[in-house]
């Protein structure tokens, strides 16, 4: 009979470290990822109906960004691309306007080699808004 004496300290120390902390950052990144693509979801139903909203073609594409760099703003997304396209034509009733947006997030603690991030992903969002075929053009 051996009489091994010690404590689970070490080991459930070691345990912790190894399996916890990949744990938590996987949840992380994965809460990041959600963050960013509700962000980038949510500009771009905001800047199409601010594009539609607008008096005119001339300030609608003003508004639709102002609108998606707010909602981006709120989300912590930064550094979005967003484009506006309409189908057929701008503010013709019927017609409807089609908004993306696009953003590269970067996985929390990656580091940059480079200038560019070792591991980022990409999220992006399209959203149609119709213009209303019973409404007058402005």
């Amino acid at each position: 009979m051996s009489t091994e004496r010690g404590s689970a300290t070490v080991e459930f120390t070691w345990l912790t470290l190894l399996l916890l902390v990949p744990l938590v950052y996987i949840v992380v990144a994965v809460f990041e990822t959600q963050r960013a693509a509700y962000g980038v979801t949510a500009a771009s139903e905001a800047a199409a109906r601010a594009f539609i909203q607008a008096a005119g073609p001339a300030e609608a594409e003003a508004r639709a960004r102002v609108a998606a760099r707010l909602v981006l703003a709120d989300h912590g997304v930064a550094g979005a691309a967003i484009s506006a396209e309409c189908r057929p034509e701008c503010f013709v009733p019927g017609s409807s306007v089609v908004v993306r947006v696009r953003s590269s997030q970067r996985l929390p603690l990656a580091p940059d080699l480079f200038g560019d991030p070792v591991a980022a992903f990409d999220v992006a969002s399209t959203h149609t808004e119709p213009f209303g075929r019973y409404r007058a053009a402005p």
